[in-house]
């Protein structure tokens, strides 16, 4: 097993973590090593082998559009009129 040390973690957050390990009954040290994993396979899942068009594709699918309004095309803006020497 490895290990790590966490340098200059801001007091605040250090007192959350062992807020939230006691609410789960683990220790500070447990409870980074669930936060950790649990973070790590949700990203591996979330871009396991799916391409940007599928991962957006999934995450916009609950919406319950099948197509997107495209709006009415503007005029251009009238070019600026430039004095010709």
């Amino acid at each position: 097993m490895s290990s790590i040390t966490i340098r200059n973690l801001d007091d605040s957050l250090k007192a959350s973590l062992r807020l939230r390990a006691a609410r789960h009954g683990l220790s500070m040290e447990q409870e980074v090593r669930n936060i950790l994993q649990h973070t790590l396979a949700t990203e591996a899942e979330t871009n396991s082998g799916l391409s940007l068009a599928q991962r957006i594709n999934q995450r916009f699918k609950g919406l319950g559009v099948d197509e997107l309004p495209i709006p009415q095309r503007q005029p251009a803006r009238a070019l600026p009129e430039v004095d010709k020497p």
